[in-house]
């Protein structure tokens, strides 16, 4: 195995053991309790110490974005799912690239691609009510079929925004190997499908449909990130 594979292979598990974590009380989960945080600050690292401990992404720096990652100047500022009822902004998630993700945003894998590129374009977001727990709950029914032919729409920093069709859903999936292997042209949202500690994660996979101009406010809604407890 080469030194790249290697280090996908040990990121991508700390990765997934920490996007998209919900909380646990008394042995059950709470991803119907409202957040109860303060707004992330820009100063430094996020973190949060739940019942499972301190939660951390490693260093995906460790991983040089491709060519193509670099070349095309636009990055996800906004994903909307109707049919979930899912509107949230998207951000490169704030502090280090080792900081527990936030709350009330949903965030781009930096080593991936953005819409309009070869590749995956990876959102994630935790499993809580106001951010992707409607994945996560349509996914425990049927296997997710309910998601096939749904309208994903991504805006982005340039003002586009581009339409996708939900055509896969994966569960208990434990790393990230199907996303960076892909070079077709793919948009990838990822939430938990359980508490603090919870490897696996459920996946729904879009393929792109079209692209145009985008009202500039419509593409740039106004990130509210706050510290989950």
């Amino acid at each position: 195995m080469d030194l790249y594979a290697m280090l996908v292979r040990r990121v991508t598990s700390a990765l997934l053991t920490a996007v998209g974590v919900v909380l646990v009380a008394a042995g059950l989960l709470t991803y119907t309790q409202p957040v109860a945080a303060a707004p992330v600050s820009s100063s430094g690292p996020v973190s949060s110490a739940g019942p499972g401990g301190l939660q951390t992404l490693e260093p995906l720096e460790t991983l040089a974005p491709s060519a193509s990652a670099a070349a095309v100047n636009r990055v996800a500022t906004r994903v909307v799912v109707p049919a979930l009822g899912i509107d949230l902004p998207v951000i490169r998630q704030p502090g280090s690239s080792d900081s527990f993700p936030p709350c009330n945003v949903a965030m781009y894998i930096t080593q991936l691609h953005q819409p309009g590129q070869p590749g995956a374009t990876y959102l994630y977001a935790h499993a809580r009510t106001g951010m992707f727990l409607p994945i996560l709950t349509a996914s425990q029914k049927n296997n997710g079929k309910s998601m096939i032919g749904m309208i994903i729409q991504v805006y982005t920093s340039d003002n586009m925004e581009f339409l996708y069709e939900g055509v896969a859903v994966h569960r208990h999936i434990t790393d990230l190997d199907s996303a960076f292997a892909t070079t077709d042209e793919t948009l990838w949202l990822q939430t938990s499908e359980g508490p603090v500690g919870t490897v696996q994660k459920v996946q729904l996979i879009a393929k792109p449909l079209s692209s145009g101009p985008a009202d500039p406010a419509a593409a740039h809604p106004t990130p509210h990130p706050v510290f989950c407890q």
